[in-house]
């Protein structure tokens, strides 16, 4: 049920990509009565209840580092399987439209960090103002960025300033966005494993500015599988003894992937729940492998020894084959729908009822899918109808 007659903007950082022109073409799409929202948890009968602004009511805008035609990406999705044949032709007004509104992203060392902020900055506000929307709610699917190297400038404001004095850049580009968007009055999410707004000094912005934000890593593969399929062997007390994983992909986040420290991030956020699911540490290597023939697909191969009892040894294999921007694109909608709530409702900082979409959910220490679905259904509905 939406009460909601507002627009909300949703700025997509990597605005160009395979998942933000998904996102693009699915909306459009979805206006035009020519797709269902199979994929969108938001559409689901449990979450009836809840004031969520509707789907017709989003508007894209984005930054990006190169020039993009959404219309010529769609083109290209097309071609490859990623989304319907003849959508991009039935979208292309929207599509252009949409690329209209895609401004000039962050590169690391173009630009002083402070000046960047200022300008993301002006752009969300400017977005906010020109297309005259209620709120903006700032996603984060742009490349998988390598760990971040620590810095004094990440633990506080005084640190950052000072750093900023200094001429010098601290902070991943992901996080430039994250305060450009809080400095803007908009929510914040990092769909990506990314450091974004996990930065001691990013939560003390989002304190400032009031916004809510989340993350980090969308989960929409083998995390996803294995957010189900762990803590059935803890509910049966079978004794997991390794689990191990090789994920092939293609596309530019396999490109990116390929190096060695954007995998580690990639890496890390897969691993950081396995053992809380399990309650035990397990051994097993997780390998992440570029296939530019792949495309836009994914195929994670997972092998699972297991105990019974009497000690009997068992194995189990699954086999995971899933399209990236497919499974990723209505999740982002899911997301903005919820920041936008989260907003309306006055709520700030990490959302741990956001922890369903992630693998590293900022704020919450459950990793299992079902009582993270539970947990998003009762926050999503228990204040519906609240208007800030």
């Amino acid at each position: 049920m939406t009460m909601t007659t507002e627009r909300t903007g949703l700025w997509l950082v990597g605005a160009g990509g395979s998942v933000a022109t998904t996102v693009a073409a699915g909306l459009a799409a979805l206006r035009a009565g020519v797709a269902a929202p199979t994929g969108l948890v938001t559409a689901q009968s449990g979450l009836d209840g809840a004031d969520l602004i509707d789907t017709a009511d989003l508007v894209t805008g984005g930054h990006d580092v190169s020039s993009v035609s959404l219309a010529k990406r769609a083109e290209a999705l097309a071609a490859a399987g990623v989304i319907p044949h003849d959508l991009p032709g039935l979208v292309a007004h929207d599509l252009d439209e949409a690329s209209t509104r895609v401004r000039p992203g962050y590169a690391l060392g173009a630009e002083g960090q402070r000046e960047a902020v200022d300008r993301l900055a002006d752009d969300l506000r400017e977005f906010r103002e020109r297309e005259g929307l209620a709120r903006v709610v700032v996603i984060n699917v742009s490349s998988t960025e390598a760990p971040v190297v620590p810095h004094a400038a990440h633990a506080d404001r005084q640190a950052l300033d000072l750093a900023w004095d200094a001429g010098e850049s601290p902070l991943p580009p992901s996080s430039v966005y994250a305060a450009a968007a809080f400095a803007a009055g908009c929510a914040f999410v990092d769909f990506t494993p990314s450091a974004g707004a996990r930065l001691p000094v990013l939560g003390t912005l989002a304190d400032e500015a009031g916004m809510p934000w989340g993350g980090s890593d969308g989960k929409t593969g083998e995390t996803l599988l294995k957010s189900v399929l762990a803590p059935m062997f803890a509910m049966r007390s079978l004794d997991v003894r390794s689990w191990s994983g090789t994920n092939l992909l293609g596309g530019g986040d396999g490109a990116t992937l390929a190096s060695p420290d954007a995998r580690r991030s990639k890496i890390d956020s897969k691993a950081a729940g396995l053992e809380a699911l399990l309650g035990h540490a397990v051994e097993g290597p997780l390998h992440i492998d570029h296939v530019a023939d792949l495309g836009d697909w994914k195929t994670a191969w997972d092998h699972v020894t297991f105990a019974g009892f009497l000690g009997t040894r068992m194995t189990l294999q699954f086999t995971w084959q899933g399209c990236d921007s497919a499974l990723a694109a209505p999740l982002v909608i899911d997301l903005a729908r919820l920041l936008d709530l989260a907003m309306r409702r006055g709520e700030s900082g990490p959302l741990p009822a956001l922890g369903f979409f992630f693998k590293d959910p900022a704020g919450l220490d459950e990793h299992a899918l079902a009582p993270q679905h539970d947990l998003l259904v009762r926050w999503a509905t228990e204040g519906a109808g609240v208007r800030s």
